[in-house]
């Protein structure tokens, strides 16, 4: 953030995921001026945002495709960062599928980039170590939207649009076993920085 520049805002939607204020604490150290805010909150009671994670969550989005207002925060016009369930139910919104995994991952597994990584993964190797919590996954891509991220058992370990503003991640960089989620988060917040500054 350039000097005496508002700090940015970066709110964290709360999908009842356990890792939640793990990402609300990723973004306060990193200086973001961040909240975390229940799912249900109504969009015309949200502050002024220069971006927005969606959280994971304990719900089976991947079975229903509920998760509170999460399709009305996507119709905000600032970078999204879906992790997990939110990563899922971005990717049902935007005209993909989502569903039970075959094989449900909890722990650490390897993935690799693909198509370049896109812009979450810049400055990360080709080939790193993360960390699962999933029965669901993104089954169908959704339309204007690649594959970034992909491992032995799940093809769309993350997603990013076209317009470079809408990010998903199966996994969970904001745990200590994902090698480069600080990284991944840093990141996140120079693309809405960049976005800010438009």
């Amino acid at each position: 953030m350039g000097e005496g520049a508002a700090p940015l805002v970066v709110d964290v939607i709360d999908n009842g995921g356990q890792w939640t204020h793990r990402e609300w604490r990723m973004l306060r150290y990193m200086g973001v001026d961040t909240q975390i805010l229940p799912n249900d909150t109504p969009v015309d009671k949200l502050r002024r945002v220069d971006g927005l994670i969606l959280s994971g969550g304990a719900t089976r989005v991947g079975l229903t495709g509920e998760l509170g207002n999460c399709g009305e925060y996507l119709e905000i016009a600032v970078p999204i960062l879906g992790i997990c369930a939110g990563h899922q139910f971005m990717a049902r919104f935007y005209g993909g599928d989502a569903g039970a995994a075959p094989a449900p991952e909890f722990g650490a597994a390897q993935i690799e980039l693909v198509n370049g990584g896109g812009h979450i993964f810049e400055g990360t190797p080709d080939e790193q170590q993360v960390w699962e919590s999933h029965n669901d996954e993104v089954t169908v891509l959704p339309p204007n939207f690649q594959i970034t991220a992909s491992s032995e058992s799940c093809e769309v370990q993350a997603m990013e649009n076209d317009a470079g503003d809408r990010f998903g991640l199966q996994f969970h960089p904001e745990v200590d076993h994902s090698e480069y989620g600080v990284k991944m988060f840093e990141n996140f917040i120079r693309i809405c920085e960049n976005m800010r500054n438009l």
